[in-house]
């Protein structure tokens, strides 16, 4: 197994989080592409972790945290760090093979060559992916938090004068009309898993009729992200979905179906 910086051959797998194999990640779109296409430029980095045959089963990307919805200054964000654990498909299962730790030791050792003061990560209470224990036994202090069961935001810093990063918090939600479903989807474009929310619970609006309003709201635009302090979801009129794990499309356009019978009636 090796690290190595993300290159042209393998941005393929990059996109859909090494997950070629599924059908599910090609309802994403190309959203990460997108996202891709226009962070590389702004500081991202992406390293990947390659089996002996050479096929990558394992990935960290992280971002300048200006770039990221956390708040903090000359640091680092781990967006996520991922690697392949199905038995049966694709690679197979690559977890629990040290994998995890080297990715996050390249990329604590990237960003001080590039004169960072830390790395940020955020994390899950759960035990799923991006677990906040994983983080905190490498080393990582929790520092913010969201909620009683929501996300953790862990750092380690590597500097003395490196200032604790903390949340950026939601600072309005998205309106909503009585004689309509007001579907909201936020999008970023760096995860799969959220592109495919956002692609499917747009697909379904479209599919129930005119009293279903499906409202995009692209936070990539720094402005629009500020605005409402909100990164990726969704929101059915003024409720937030819970996204993690994805819901299906049928889960989807169930819940907006729900609600527009409510409007109907």
């Amino acid at each position: 197994m090796k690290i190595i910086n993300l290159t042209e051959e393998y941005e393929g797998n990059y996109f859909v989080c090494l997950e070629d194999w599924s059908d599910k990640l090609r309802e994403a779109g190309n959203h990460k592409e997108h996202w891709y296409r226009k962070m590389k430029d702004k500081g991202l980095r992406v390293k990947l972790a390659l089996n002996d045959e050479g096929k990558p089963v394992g990935m960290i990307q992280y971002i300048p945290i200006e770039h990221s919805f956390a708040e903090g200054s000359e640091l680092y964000f781990i967006l996520c760090i991922w690697v392949h654990g199905y038995k049966k498909k694709g690679v197979g299962n690559y977890q629990k093979q040290g994998i995890g730790k080297a990715l996050i030791r390249a990329a604590e050792e990237d960003v001080k060559k590039r004169n960072a003061k830390g790395l940020v990560a955020w994390g899950v209470p759960l035990p799923v992916f991006m677990k906040a224990s994983w983080f905190k036994k490498r080393g990582y202090v929790q520092v913010d938090k969201e909620g009683f069961f929501g996300r953790v935001l862990l750092w380690k810093p590597f500097s003395d004068d490196a200032i604790p990063p903390k949340w950026i918090k939601a600072r309005k939600g998205p309106e909503s009309d009585h004689n309509k479903v007001t579907v909201t989807g936020f999008i970023n474009g760096w995860c799969p898993a959220y592109n495919m929310v956002f692609e499917r619970s747009k697909r379904a609006s479209l599919e129930l009729g005119d009293h279903v309003v499906f409202h995009e709201i692209n936070t990539f635009d720094k402005e629009v992200f500020d605005e409402w302090g909100i990164s990726d979801s969704l929101f059915i009129n003024r409720k937030k979905v819970n996204t993690g794990p994805p819901p299906s499309y049928k889960k989807i356009k169930k819940k907006i179906a729900k609600q527009l019978k409510s409007v109907s009636d």
